[in-house]
């Protein structure tokens, strides 16, 4: 066991990409975690293929070092507001935080919201300025507005007395002020030891106790519980006691017993209070289970985080095309997988609906709806998925509804059109400030509909140098309507294949969304209409050959490059009427109902219900 008060466990938080995990690639090599002639990837702990592509935190991850005879555990977290469940099971591990802000940005809406969480839970911060080397940095006024973030947070005088560092993450440089930056990150280090308070004793005669704050999974000795020692002591081959959920308790043994060293786990012979460690061999551990003593088990108060605010149906592919592509394509399959995510990850549900093969996924946002879908065609599963949609629920027997606080960095020249396309959506504008440079940052409050599908117009309409950000900001009653997709749909309407010649026609009705020789079917969705109605087309029609030769050559057929439509962008942009069709090859959009004559008919009947009363 490791002395407990040589022991420092923190964790790193911030918003999204304001340096969290190139700090710890730096952290890590200068607390010998690697060989001087090791090769390190960037960004080494983002291990997930999606968090490399996306270049974002997606899982909450551990890792540890040595530091002058101290030993600093550190989980490095999300910084997306979507995985803001990830971030509240970390901050139960740990005594401290590293809180990175963007020398140029500033505290952004997440920052506020883990620094609320970290305030909550009483935990000593350190505070990084990270960036410092930025043309537009503004270390001094971020710090400024850092404080004012504290108070309004409700931050006592002790909290207010955090060490401020200043650093260059990138390059591994850190120091006490904006002069004195030296060649490492000693001055970081060293402020965690001196400031980051070791674990809390134990009360005499308290049992062993382990909270589970993660999971993972080994092939070879099978689940896998992550969390950090309480009180008592484990070791391998020991019996111990499992807290469940509703009071249920169980018997078990710990077969192997880790410790975190740099990027691996190595067993241990024991663990002691204020460790961070992974037990193995104890099946259907689930995220919030306490392993305590097997004749006096007491379970800790298990992990809460804040409610899921969108929901989205999952439900199994029956287009025509259904199971040439996925390996995984039942209801069993899918509803098997979805219930293996939420053991994982606590900040998700899934809900069982009317229809035997459609599943209710309840989730924090778009992004991390959209990531869930991502992985699963990756592992070979076929669904579809429907438009994200906020939670409605009742508080006091009226309809409310969750609200997002929007942050908008964007050129001056954008404000205008930003504010015009906000008015429909019910977006309220709370502050405006001037960044300098030629930039402001404007505040929206904002029902959390209204932002479905506006992200990537923003880029669009601040040609892609715009910043956004949200954070969920409450609830309040319904605001009635809300304009969604101004265009309608260009859809196919038989099957076969994209023929360029019928393509070239249709191109000029909208945008394309699929090339020559895609294949479509009735009711899948080719193209955005430039025109609020939707539009069937035969886009499998070719041209009819004579025995004449015509005077002079034919016209060139030149199609536009079509719209290359992402997962993200797909689910921002389909309608209530419309799915996302998701396969390990594919993705497709199409109509709920695919028949011509179907839709019709169903408009027809919903327009006479409305004359109707």
């Amino acid at each position: 066991m490791f002395p407990r008060e040589k022991i420092r466990n923190v964790a790193i938080v911030a918003h999204v990409d304001h340096g969290k995990t190139t700090l710890v690639d730096h952290m890590l090599r200068q607390g010998g975690a690697f060989r001087s002639n090791e090769h390190v990837a960037e960004r080494v702990m983002d291990s997930n293929d999606l968090e490399r592509e996306k270049g974002i935190t997606i899982m909450a991850k551990n890792t540890a070092i040595g530091w002058k005879d101290h030993f600093i555990n550190i989980v490095d977290t999300p910084g997306h507001a979507d995985f803001g469940g990830e971030v509240e099971r970390g901050l139960r591990m740990v005594d401290g935080v590293l809180l990175l802000v963007d020398a140029a940005e500033g505290p952004l809406p997440q920052t506020r919201f883990v620094l609320g969480k970290a305030l909550g839970l009483g935990l000593k911060t350190v505070l990084v300025i990270n960036k410092i080397d930025r043309k537009d940095a503004r270390a001094k006024d971020v710090l400024d507005l850092v404080y004012s973030l504290y108070i309004d947070l409700g931050a006592t005088e002790k909290d207010l007395e955090m060490p401020v560092i200043y650093a260059i993450a990138r390059e591994g440089k850190a120091g006490p002020n904006l002069d004195d930056i030296g060649n490492s990150l000693e001055p970081l280090l060293d402020a965690i030891i001196s400031h980051i308070s070791p674990p809390p004793a134990p009360e005499a005669g308290t049992p062993t106790q382990l909270l589970l704050a993660n999971l993972d999974y080994d092939d070879y000795v099978g689940r896998l519980g992550i969390g950090r020692m309480s009180s008592g002591r484990l070791a391998p081959n020991m019996p111990v006691s499992i807290c469940r959920d509703h009071g249920k308790i169980e018997q078990g043994k710990i077969v192997k017993l880790y410790g975190f060293s740099g990027l691996k786990r190595v067993e241990i012979a024991e663990a002691g209070p204020g460790e961070i460690v992974c037990v193995a061999g104890i099946e259907q551990l689930t995220i919030g289970d306490t392993i305590s003593d097997p004749e006096n088990p007491k379970p800790l108060e298990r992990i809460k985080v804040d409610e899921p605010t969108m929901m989205m149906v999952f439900r199994v592919n029956n287009g025509p095309y259904a199971g040439r592509e996925g390996k995984y394509v039942t209801s069993r399959n899918i509803r098997d997988r979805l219930h293996r995510e939420s053991y994982k990850n606590v900040s998700i549900r899934v809900e069982d609906t009317d229809v035997p093969d459609a599943f209710r996924v309840v989730a924090r946002g778009e992004l991390q709806l959209a990531v869930i879908i991502e992985t699963m065609r990756r592992e070979g599963f076929e669904l579809t998925a429907s438009n994200p949609e906020p939670i409605i629920k009742e508080i006091d027997g009226v309809k409310h509804e969750p609200m997002e606080l929007v942050f908008i960095d964007c050129p001056e020249t954008a404000v205008g059109v930003v504010t015009e396309r906000l008015g429909p959506r019910k977006g309220r504008m709370m502050d405006m400030a001037t960044l300098g440079g030629g930039r402001t940052r404007v505040q929206y409050r904002i029902p959390a509909r209204g932002l479905v599908g506006f992200r990537s117009e923003f880029l669009t309409i601040t040609k892609g140098e715009g910043i956004m950000s949200s954070q969920f900001d409450g609830w309040e009653p319904y605001m009635g309507y809300i304009p969604r997709r101004a265009n309608g749909a260009i859809i196919a309407d038989r099957m076969g294949d994209a023929i360029p010649y019928a393509l070239f026609a249709i191109q000029e009705r909208g945008k394309l969304f699929v090339k020559p020789g895609d294949a479509l079917y009735e009711g899948m969705i080719i193209g955005e209409n430039a025109h609020p109605s939707d539009l069937d087309v035969n886009a499998s029609r070719a041209k009819k050959l004579t025995n004449i030769r015509a005077a002079g050559r034919d016209e060139n057929v030149i199609l536009v490059p079509p719209f290359d439509m992402t997962l993200e962008k797909a689910l921002e942009w389909i309608a209530e009427d419309e799915l996302v069709e998701v396969t390990p090859k594919s993705i497709r959009l199409r109509k709920r109902m695919l028949s011509f004559n179907d839709r019709y008919r169903n408009d027809r009947d919903r327009k006479r219900e409305k004359e109707e009363g």
